[in-house]
């Protein structure tokens, strides 16, 4: 069974994009000697309020299924168990990474061997997006946190 929420779905795509930006300034850095390497990045934010739609719209969808599936009660709510149907959590969400574009980072000063990579700011990206992983990290643990002690509020 897997349990899951929208906030901790939102969570796990905060930190699929934390990851990849980790990992673009890593390949940066690592071709800051490479004559002709343009520096290469994405619009976090943009990406994100991307994968958030993408997360909202498959919300509905299941929704949408479920109440197809198991039907309405006659006030118009859901039956007891339809917002718990474990098909309904089957597929696995695609990483938020996947949906990313990638594009050359315009307006660096460029050394003469054509690299425009620089050090200092790839290093400040490389700091951002560790606190931002970390705070993704945290944040995923206190809602893992709260599901587990909503489980166990009867023990």
């Amino acid at each position: 069974m897997q349990i899951t929420t929208p906030l901790a779905d939102e969570l796990a795509h905060y930190l699929d994009l934390s990851a990849l930006e980790l990992k673009v300034t890593a390949q940066n850095m690592a071709n800051v000697d490479t004559p002709g390497y343009r520096t290469v990045g994405f619009n976090f934010a943009a990406a994100m309020q991307q994968s958030v739609e993408s997360l909202e719209e498959r919300r509905i969808d299941r929704e949408r299924t479920i109440a197809a599936t198991h039907g309405l009660n006659g006030d118009g709510s859901q039956g007891a168990f339809a917002a718990m149907d474990a098909a309904s959590y089957a597929e696995p969400l695609p990483p938020a990474s996947d949906a990313v574009a990638l594009h050359r980072v315009g307006g660096l000063l460029e050394r003469p061997d054509g690299n425009d990579v620089s050090v200092d700011r790839e290093g400040m990206n490389m700091a951002k997006a560790q606190l931002q992983f970390n705070i993704g990290m945290e944040l995923l643990r206190r809602e893992y946190t709260r599901v587990l002690d909503a489980i166990h509020v009867d023990k």
